[in-house]
């Protein structure tokens, strides 16, 4: 297939400044592999992540043993919990930790919330918001005997302040949002939305698991109270990596999470009768941390630093705008329609299209080396990681999805 999009790919292949970033990913140059599109879900290993790997096995694990939880591991959780608040955060340092899952993490912030809202009856959560966001919300809601207000977003877009206002007042003890939804990519204004929540009274956990590595974020100067995010999309840490959590340093000391570990004692070595959590933000800690989890996304933290998170944005925006364009020149005809916003800067750096036939087609895609996801009922995410992704490949699964729609049979052009 042919058209003004087929020049442009190379035109903006030749002319983007962070080309060289996708040769320093594992799997860039596998003919297997036609497009990843799906690196909002899994994003590709860093290419120097075996190296690494093995160099901890041979050195702080295999030569230092368990001298290395005194000499290093012990700050693992704090030290890359404060490269990522430098990095991609926004976040001044003690106050991320690393550790657990983004759903182990969430139900900490969720329970210690509202327990520092004492009196207030309610939650509050959007009804588009990924499942595991809502059915924690409406998990803690029942251990804590406390009601769920849902807030009615457009799906195609997210929530607003409109939309959030009317589901504020003296009642609400927590608020949880997403900065970049997980279905149309819609970012939402989090410095005027948490302002909203604080003039209820409330406080407000962020999920950024759709957004960090790919959208800036400046959790210290939108004064966000908590928030939460996974590493294994835009940061890279592979399948499982563990999660992240914030704590506004103010905050800290009146913060207390109702999984009680040693690890988050203030003095762990004292093995002593009761628990008395730390100072600091180890008090989210548990059990103990996945220290070797934690060394892939490092990789990866070293790339966006030496790019710059501007230049991410930028090139994130670009994509999309790209796979928007495509997907109106090649798909529009066979009835697909964009369900995401179609402004590059309100959504993160993934697009969702519609068409009753994408489950089928997602089906055909991947037996074909295309590789982007499907969300019910009837959506195809694209999920463009900028540093790994580049254009040409965006033209080549988009073409792909309108060979896949003929041959299940979904319509031709003009049809």
């Amino acid at each position: 297939m042919s058209g003004p999009a087929r020049s442009r790919s190379a035109e903006l292949d030749a002319a983007d400044p962070l080309a060289s970033y996708r040769s320093r990913f594992v799997g860039s140059d596998d003919p297997a592999v036609v497009a990843y599109l799906d690196g909002n879900s899994l994003g590709r290993p860093v290419a120097d992540v075996a190296g690494r790997l093995g160099d901890f096995v041979a050195g702080p694990w295999g030569d230092r043993l368990i001298r290395s939880w005194d000499e290093a591991w012990m700050d693992e959780p704090t030290r890359v919990g404060d490269r990522l608040g430098r990095v991609v955060l926004g976040a001044g340092p003690g106050q991320v930790v690393v550790g657990d899952s983004t759903s182990v993490l969430l139900y900490k912030l969720l329970r210690a919330g509202v327990a520092a809202r004492p009196g207030r009856r309610e939650v509050v959560v959007d009804r588009d918001n990924f499942p595991t966001d809502r059915y924690l919300v409406e998990g803690v809601a029942a251990e804590c005997g406390l009601d769920v207000r849902w807030v009615e977003a457009d799906p195609e877009g997210g929530v607003t302040a409109d939309d959030l206002a009317p589901a504020l007042g003296e009642e609400t003890a927590l608020v949880l949002l997403s900065h970049v939804a997980f279905r149309s990519g819609h970012v939402a204004d989090v410095e005027g939305l948490t302002a909203l929540v604080h003039e209820a009274g409330a406080l407000v956990v962020w999920d950024l698991s759709h957004s960090v590595g790919s959208v800036p974020v400046e959790l210290d100067a939108w004064r966000v109270d908590l928030a939460v995010g996974c590493t294994y999309k835009y940061l890279n840490g592979g399948p499982g990596s563990p999660a992240f959590a914030y704590v506004r340093a103010a905050l800290l000391p009146h913060l207390q999470q109702p999984l009680w570990g040693w690890m988050g004692h203030a003095d762990p070595f004292a093995m002593g009768p009761s628990y008395e959590p730390a100072p600091t933000v180890r008090r989210l800690l548990t059990g103990t941390p996945p220290v070797l989890a934690m060394q892939p996304m490092q990789a990866m933290l070293d790339l966006l630093e030496e790019a710059g998170i501007a230049a991410v944005r930028a090139k994130g925006m670009a994509l999309t705008a790209h796979a928007v364009a495509l997907a109106d020149e090649r798909l529009a005809a066979y009835g697909v329609r964009l369900a995401s916003p179609r402004d590059p800067a309100a959504r993160g750096a993934h697009v969702m299209l519609e068409h009753p036939a994408f489950r089928e087609v997602t089906a055909v895609l991947w037996r074909d080396g295309v590789i982007p996801d499907f969300r019910p009922p009837a959506g195809l995410r694209i999920g463009l990681s900028p540093l790994s992704t580049g254009f040409a490949e965006v033209e080549r699964g988009i073409d792909a999805v309108a060979a896949a729609l003929e041959e299940v049979g979904a319509g031709a052009p003009g049809a």
